[in-house]
């Protein structure tokens, strides 16, 4: 559905999006995360048609960005991290209003919008003035004016950008819809434990550079090098960060003030069940035993040096 080769922009001497390769399928929702200026809304721009790349090829739904735009954005549903509503205009008249811009016969409009209204759960603000919802309703009613041709590729600048948590989670429960009605979907966040929840594939950029690409059990994986317990026995806690230091498959053991044992493994060990099992027949009362999580976030500080243009 979406294609990139070494898709490349060039402002004089700044490199803002350096030789991307992306490859898309349907269904799959990609989050793009990076830092401010790092080249996320370029890229998007430049497969939305709405900016001319220097170098290199992109392809939507099989039509190239250079000889088919106008197919093309029939295609894609862009949605900007910042958008305009208009005054004096009632929700369902800012939905027609835009059917009528994508050419939509004016018989079908209204059960379009309708329909559009109710798959963002903002049925009961039909007849809400736009300019008085609030910024989480905005931003729904921004992702149904995006849906209203019914688009095979979403292309989502920061969608859930100044939200509150549960204006978040509505976002994020859409976006999940949106991947199981197998449309293909960009979005970029800087929300980055949310979007492993939604996202089928991850891709950090820095610098104009797409540094990772994959799923994400990939590259939480990638950014795991070392496996990290945490551990909590019921008394002598030091005498048992001092049993496990012993351990060949332990390579550092540090004891919170919460009386936490932080024990790290050897890079590649997989295997840890033998600890446990030595805790408990040297008469240690184990209460707690668990594998730290590596979220999205972790990954991203693992994985890149927070390089900006």
């Amino acid at each position: 559905m979406i294609e990139t080769r070494n898709l490349t922009k060039r402002y004089g001497n700044l490199i803002a999006v350096n030789n991307i390769n992306l490859k898309l399928g349907a269904g799959d929702v990609f989050g793009f995360i990076g830092p401010n200026g790092s080249g996320k809304t370029t890229t998007m721009r430049m497969i939305a048609t709405l900016l001319n790349p220097d170098h290199g090829e992109a392809y939507v739904c099989g039509q190239s960005i250079y000889t088919n735009q106008e197919e093309i954005r029939r295609l894609v549903g862009f949605m900007p991290d910042f958008f305009g509503v208009y005054d004096d205009m009632t929700v369902i008249e800012y939905l027609e209003f835009f059917c009528a811009a994508y050419r939509i016969k004016s018989s079908a409009r209204r059960k379009i919008c309708e329909e559009k209204l109710e798959l963002v759960d903002m049925s009961f603000k039909r007849d809400a003035m736009v300019n008085e919802l609030s910024r989480g309703q905005t931003q729904r009613i921004g992702l149904a004016r995006t849906l209203l041709h019914d688009p095979q590729v979403l292309l989502l600048d920061e969608p859930a950008s100044g939200l509150d948590p549960r204006a978040r989670i509505e976002i994020r429960t859409l976006l999940k819809r949106l991947g199981e009605m197998k449309k293909t979907v960009i979005v970029s966040s800087h929300i980055l434990p949310e979007l492993a929840d939604v996202c089928t594939r991850v891709g950090m950029i820095e610098k104009g550079n797409l540094i990772i690409d994959g799923n994400v059990a990939e590259v939480m994986k990638q950014a795991r090098q070392r496996i990290v317990l945490n551990i909590r026995v019921k008394a002598r806690t030091e005498d048992a960060a001092k049993l496990l230091e012993q351990c060949d498959s332990v390579e550092k053991i540090n004891v919170t003030e919460s009386q936490m044992i932080e024990v790290t493994l050897m890079q590649d060990i997989e295997d840890y069940s033998d600890i446990p099992s030595q805790l408990i027949n040297t008469g240690f009362a184990l209460q707690l035993f668990r594998e730290e999580e590596v979220n999205l976030e972790t990954a991203f500080m693992e994985l890149t040096k927070g390089l900006v243009q």
